[in-house]
């Protein structure tokens, strides 16, 4: 296991997107492939574009001047050494100005937004307080509208230099139709988020489960951006997992992406949010603790209010010896432990990535509890999966949100005929 805090790519000589991306990605054009291998490299010279996706230096050239013209791709002079001679080494990079994308994360106490340009650069990012109460949908959306505001404000930009928004929420959320399925955030049931945005906004809207976003945050700025296959599972006020296969967001068969936190794993056990009993979020959530804290904190009435607060008491009177509080973070650990465990006996992943405000609290990634988690596994003729924790605050949520609506924008102004194998 390893807690080093990994480092999001802000320089765009390093690049955004995923670098392991096959050259012969079904769906996309070459011209699509030569624009996101650049993103990816940050800087690119036309020999890397020919041999990267094998093609003719003729071709490399065509597509290239192709982009030029579109003013998404500019040439750059690259540095040569100082003991070479002779003309400077020309590279290709993305036009930052070409476009730009919001990002937004809604959530319970805070939400977030971020503005990107085209080369995934953050330009501005803003922020705004949020209830632990469930809304209306159209509460909702004045909170989203308020916060859109406030970030063009704050970056100068305004609504029509945006491209699309992309938007990330905890729930079950239908990808493809844009429809919220269930969120703890909502108080009813298929809501149509993407028509409900469209009525205030003239511009593109992407949704998508949180655990998602930050999964996709991984896969564009983070140390995902060179693996394959790895999974993210988070913590916080409810429990979501998000999961690459072959450099691409794995989300079902019918786009609403993967609940770990409502898998079960205890036949009528505690009730959870959702309404059923025995989830696995019901005993490693925020108001799961919290349900429990109240207790072996004997009823401090100063945290009946304050769910927060009831959690950061907790775990000091667990650091400092208190039994109870002890037993009920250890307790959650093991069930994570359990659930780690499905993940691993499922998908193999080469890595799990836990994240999340709850990574804070040590007892749920102690040596035990990744010991159990093993023991539970079926590691006969595997390499046992490695974990790390990566504790991003919100921001980055939002940065992945923005990279959805980054891969949205790019399909429509850089894709075109899917080429020929």
């Amino acid at each position: 296991m390893s807690n080093a805090l990994p480092t999001l790519q802000n320089d765009a000589t390093e690049g955004c997107g995923p670098v392991l991306r096959s050259a012969r990605t079904a769906g996309r054009s070459l011209r699509q492939e030569t624009f996101e291998f650049v993103r990816s490299r940050g800087q690119a010279a036309r020999t890397d574009i020919t041999q990267a996706l094998n093609i003719s230096a003729g071709s490399a050239t065509t597509l290239t001047a192709d982009l030029i013209a579109s003013g998404f791709l500019r040439e750059v002079e690259r540095p040569t050494r100082e003991s070479s001679r002779g003309r400077p080494r020309v590279a290709l990079e993305i036009v930052p100005e070409a476009s730009f994308v919001i990002g937004i994360k809604l959530a319970f106490k805070r939400h977030i937004a971020v503005l990107l340009d085209f080369a995934g650069n953050l330009i501005a990012d803003a922020d705004m307080p949020s209830s632990d109460l469930r809304r209306p949908v159209d509460h909702l959306m004045d909170e989203a509208e308020h916060i859109i505001h406030k970030l063009l404000k704050v970056s100068g930009k305004n609504q029509s230099d945006v491209r699309a928004v992309g938007i990330g929420l905890p729930g079950i959320i239908d990808h493809n139709s844009g429809v919220v399925v269930w969120s703890s955030m909502l108080q009813t049931r298929d809501e149509d988020l993407g028509a409900a945005f469209a009525q205030r906004f003239d511009m593109p809207m992407v949704l998508d489960n949180d655990a998602n976003m930050l999964t996709l945050a991984e896969l564009w700025f983070g140390q995902g951006r060179a693996m394959a296959n790895f999974a993210v599972v988070t913590i916080e006020s409810g429990v979501g997992m998000g999961l690459v296969l072959n450099n691409e967001l794995y989300r079902g068969g019918h786009g609403m992406g993967l609940e770990l936190g409502h898998t079960k794993v205890q036949l009528d056990g505690a009730l959870c949010r959702c309404g059923q009993r025995g989830c696995l979020e019901a005993y490693l959530a925020d108001y799961a603790l919290s349900r429990e804290a109240t207790t072996a904190l004997d009823h401090d009435p100063t945290m009946a209010n304050n769910p927060q607060a009831t959690l950061e008491a907790l775990y000091k009177q667990a650091k400092s010896g208190h039994k109870a509080a002890e037993t009920i973070f250890r307790r959650a650990g093991r069930y994570l432990s359990l659930g780690l465990s499905n993940v691993v006996q499922l998908f193999d992943p080469a890595l799990i990535i836990l994240s999340g405000e709850r990574m804070q609290y040590d007892y749920l990634y102690a040596e035990t509890v990744l010991d159990e988690m093993q023991k539970m596994t079926l590691n006969e003729g595997r390499k046992p999966c490695k974990v790390e924790i990566h504790a991003w605050g919100d921001l980055v949520w939002a940065r992945g949100a923005a990279a959805l609506a980054l891969s949205n924008v790019t399909d429509t102004l850089i894709g075109g005929e899917a080429r020929t194998p």
